[in-house]
């Protein structure tokens, strides 16, 4: 059975709308590898060399960082929102994801495909564990092996990384989970972030320390006092691949008193 036959019409059309979720069968055949074959150092090198040009990138740190940040929105977003507002938990693992590169004209057009469309589900009073697997599948069991791997083959810090994939998970909840209306989902996603934020132990992310929370920096002040932006701790190096140069709205170097 399909992926999309687990869903309604109009969770299907956000989550391969907006958030790019894939059949797994409908993957670009010529632009996509297995999550788990990027673990191969020398796939990884060859994909971040051909990719590097494409996307405007002087260097594979750079290039990896920025494939990161994709990653990071492909695989988040649609695991965590049908997660906290469909309450279906998607199997995000490297044996199970597809991960796409196509970049066109400046622009992202990668999606993320999954082979096996049946979602994980859970008994009355397990929603918790449920979250917990889901989490942990997500984080630990596939985006830390990939960023491991990069800062292997790149030297990229890996606190690069996981900021990348921190930042896409506070817009996930903050903007676009903003938008929806229905009490009961809003209670259930703004819960899922408390708990992810503060609650969520290390080990689901494979690490000794919370990324979510870690990098979670109080918003500053800017202009004239009307607006607020929740600064970077690191930066992504988005500029060194623009001409002239563009920052992302976030950029710890647009930080009032950093200087470029």
């Amino acid at each position: 059975m399909s992926l999309a036959c687990h869903f309604t019409v109009s969770e299907w059309a956000l989550l391969s709308g907006g958030l790019r979720l894939k059949e797994g069968n409908e993957r670009d055949p010529l632009r996509s590898l297995m999550a788990r074959d990027l673990l191969q150092e020398d796939v990884c090198e060859q994909l971040l060399d051909a990719l590097g040009p494409v996307i405007g990138s002087p260097t594979r740190a750079i290039t990896a960082s920025l494939l990161g940040k994709r990653l990071s929105f492909l695989a988040t977003g649609a695991c965590l929102y049908a997660m906290s507002v469909y309450d279906k938990g998607l199997q995000m693992s490297l044996d199970n994801t597809v991960i796409e590169y196509g970049h066109d004209e400046g622009v992202w057009t990668s999606s993320m495909p999954l082979i096996h469309g049946r979602p994980l589900t859970y008994g009355e009073g397990e929603r918790e564990a449920w979250r917990e697997t889901l989490v942990q599948a997500l984080f630990a069991g596939m985006l830390k092996p990939l960023w491991l791997t990069f800062n292997r083959v790149t030297g990229v810090s890996r606190r690069i990384l996981w900021e990348n994939t921190a930042v896409r998970v506070y817009s996930l909840y903050e903007k676009r989970m903003a938008k929806i209306d229905d009490p009961s989902v809003r209670e259930r996603y703004e819960a899922d972030f408390n708990w992810l934020l503060t609650q969520a132990e290390p080990a689901l992310f494979g690490l000794d320390y919370n990324p979510l929370s870690h990098f979670r920096r109080p918003p500053t002040l800017v202009e004239d006092g009307q607006r607020s932006i929740r600064f970077r701790r690191t930066c992504c190096f988005y500029y060194l691949a623009t001409e002239p140069a563009e920052y992302c709205s976030t950029c710890p170097l647009l930080r009032p008193g950093k200087c470029r």
